[in-house]
């Protein structure tokens, strides 16, 4: 049986980042043998393009993204031999999801978005700098926040959100409101063009991520991996998609999990 094409995708805070200080440079060992033989990485993230952008700049990554939980797949120019870079956008926008949120707020639901924040108040909150917060603020489909309700009203604010066609998913960090969309959305779009650059030679996509919020990027995937974290022992997947789990936590879990990957399926 030949080699298949792997596909990487990879969820970022917590996993490919350290939950803490945002670093990778504990999975730099996987990222250059990952680089090296030529695998896709597919960054797929609660983060926006804009923060993105940086990443991807850091790591010398070339490959297409998914940002916001989905929102949208961003392909570089000419990767799928497009002339221009391309955006393909999924679920609802922000504007549609700020204005569900504002009539929840005046009906009593008790939140704190980043809508409510200035960009000093978020760095404050996630440690990142103000520069990078900004970007953090400049999104398209969704809109994180801090409950401050009780368990019972975030029940109550979820139902209200279905009603409207949003959703609500829990990050490693914040909740997500956002259209009926998800990270699996745009992983299962650009398996779908590498399946078709490749053909008819086998494609294995390996999905990575340490929260419910990749729940769905993980289950779509061929080959599961749990990278533990905060909310990992809440990701519980379907009996048929058993996970690998790592031992360590966010990059040193990762580096752990995709060297090993690497060795069995021959690169």
């Amino acid at each position: 049986m030949p080699r298949p094409h792997l596909i990487l995708f990879t969820d970022l805070d917590g996993t490919l980042l350290d939950h803490e200080d945002y670093s990778w440079e504990a999975a730099r060992p996987a990222l250059a043998r990952v680089k090296a033989a030529g695998i896709p990485l597919i960054l797929n993230s609660s983060k926006t393009a804009a923060e993105i952008a940086v990443l991807r700049n850091e790591l010398g990554n070339g490959d297409p993204y998914i940002v916001e939980n989905g929102a949208a797949v961003v392909i570089p120019a000419g990767i799928f031999g497009n002339s221009s870079e391309q955006v393909v956008n999924f679920g609802a926008s922000r504007a549609v999801v700020l204005s569900a949120l504002g009539r929840l707020r005046a009906a009593g639901a008790r939140f704190r978005g980043f809508e409510d924040m200035s960009a000093e108040e978020l760095a404050d909150v996630t440690g990142l700098d103000v520069t990078a917060a900004s970007r953090a603020m400049q999104r398209h489909g969704t809109e994180p926040l801090i409950w401050e309700g009780t368990e019972e009203e975030l029940l109550q604010f979820e139902a209200s959100l279905a009603s409207d066609n949003l959703r609500l998913v829990q990050g490693g960090r914040f909740w997500h409101a956002m259209g009926i969309f998800d990270k699996a959305d745009g992983a299962r779009f650009l398996l779908g063009k590498y399946q078709e650059r490749y053909g008819r030679e086998p494609v294995l996509a390996i999905a990575l991520g340490d929260s419910p919020n990749d729940q769905g990027m993980l289950e779509a995937s061929d080959v599961p991996v749990v990278i533990r974290g905060v909310n990992s022992e809440s990701v519980q997947l379907p009996s048929d998609r058993r996970p690998i789990r790592s031992l360590r936590s966010g990059p040193e879990g990762w580096n752990d999990c995709v060297l090993n990957l690497l060795l069995e399926y021959g690169y």
